[in-house]
């Protein structure tokens, strides 16, 4: 009897605590969401162009050799790997078409898109972290400055426009880096190798990874800003913002990339 008492109380402990944890997270979800429609508001006259111009060049110029270096790897590495699993099916002339339909439908906008979450996403979430805490937020309200539209709106806007020529310039590289380990290493001939990768590459496979890669890039500046602004309790609030900044933003992304590849391409 004692231990089915005790098994009925662990049972309703672990019924509870789920119930806790699911109605935070909803809530939390719920926040997030209102404070996305609220940017979304926010983006009307007065403009910050100046602001906008400096984040276009820290989210967009800034990120560009890290989104570079990773794509220019990620499509050797890929060409590589296709070439190793298609040799079992006697399908070697595949390599070029598939490493490059891969980059610009998956791996240019995913990677590039964390890439820039692990580089912006922190970086937004300590600059406004800091000025939470510092009360700078304080005085923005002051001065009748609605920090919403003062530090959000420029920065969504510069990663949405920051990040489709972020995965252009990496789609771009992932193809060469595919076509320099395709030349170098796996015998292709080059003008073979970039006339297979042109003939089965559609405008729809480059279109919805650009696109990606603006979605990716609003969500990034989002949850930077979000959790910037609710950053407190000093320099380890600032910290645990940034962390989850990062952490929210890669999920988000992985998540996010599902339902457009699902929309996309599921027909």
């Amino acid at each position: 009897m004692m231990a089915r008492t005790t098994a009925l109380a662990r049972a309703t402990a672990l019924a509870g605590a789920t119930g806790r944890g699911t109605a935070g997270f909803l809530g939390f979800l719920g926040r997030f969401a209102g404070f996305a429609g609220q940017v979304c508001l926010s983006i009307r006259p007065p403009f910050q162009w100046r602001e906008l111009g400096t984040q276009l060049v820290v989210i967009g110029w800034m990120s560009l050799p890290v989104v570079a270096l990773t794509a220019l790897f990620t499509g050797a590495a890929l060409a590589l790997q296709i070439h190793a699993g298609s040799a079992r099916f006697n399908a070697e002339f595949a390599v070029p078409s598939i490493t490059a339909i891969g980059m610009v439908r998956e791996l240019g906008p995913v990677l590039g898109g964390l890439m820039v979450a692990a580089r912006v996403a922190s970086s937004i979430a300590a600059e406004i972290g800091t000025m939470k805490v510092s009360e700078q937020i304080d005085a923005l309200r002051m001065q009748a400055l609605d920090p919403v539209q003062f530090l959000a709106v420029p920065r969504v806007l510069a990663a949405l426009l920051a990040m489709p020529v972020l995965v252009a310039a990496g789609n771009a590289l992932g193809i060469m880096g595919g076509y320099g380990v395709g030349v170098a290493r796996l015998g292709f001939d080059g003008p073979t190798y970039l006339r297979n990768t042109l003939e089965y590459l559609e405008f729809w496979d480059v279109a919805s990874g650009l696109i990606k890669g603006a979605v990716f890039g609003a969500l990034v500046a989002l949850a930077g800003t979000f959790h910037g602004l609710r950053a407190r309790g000093g320099a380890q609030g600032v910290g645990a913002a940034t962390k989850s900044a990062v952490v929210m933003a890669s999920v988000m992304i992985l998540a996010a990339n599902y339902l457009l590849t699902e929309l996309f391409f599921s027909a």
